[in-house]
């Protein structure tokens, strides 16, 4: 498998994409959906990253410049076909290497509170994010799970504890 920054240009990307959206519908009600389209994940403060298997796209994931020290996790999607098989834990690797190397203390994440969510909150928690409190412009919301991680050492001392709303 190989990670390639990607241009989003592609029609593969542009479907994954949508399916990615659709789903986050499906599952989400609209008010506390924040999964980004196409044209919001082309923007300058956004790095984007595809995961490819041979040709075949099975897996994407993005940060999002907050301010100089601060980025946000987006689009973490593995192709359903390719679930539990490595893919995520491979690009979280990447993604927290490469956060790092641009000079970020601290990633950050929403995902959500459902059943659904479980999997991917577990792989947050094996890369050492813990639950905080809503940041940047997020307000609380009891479909949201809120989690950080500070880059380049283990654990997370100025998360605040996560609450229940």
């Amino acid at each position: 498998m190989k990670i390639v920054v990607d241009d989003l240009s592609g029609p593969e990307i542009a479907h994954f994409l949508d399916q990615h959206i659709q789903q986050m519908q499906s599952i989400t009600p609209p008010e506390s959906k924040h999964a980004l389209d196409l044209d919001a994940l082309r923007k300058p403060e956004i790095t984007f990253w595809s995961v490819k298997d041979g040709d075949t796209l099975v897996g994407c994931g993005a940060i999002k410049r907050l301010d100089t020290g601060h980025a946000e996790l987006k689009s973490m999607r593995t192709a359903p076909i390719r679930k539990r098989s490595g893919v995520a834990s491979l690009l979280m690797e990447h993604i927290i290497t490469e956060a790092t190397r641009m000079g970020f203390s601290r990633l950050s994440l929403e995902t959500g509170t459902a059943e659904f969510f479980l999997p991917a909150r577990k792989l947050y928690e094996k890369f050492g994010f813990t639950r905080c409190e809503p940041f940047a412009d997020y307000e609380p919301d009891p479909n949201s799970t809120f989690m950080t991680k500070k880059l380049g050492v283990a654990g997370d001392q100025d998360c605040q504890e996560w609450g229940a709303w």
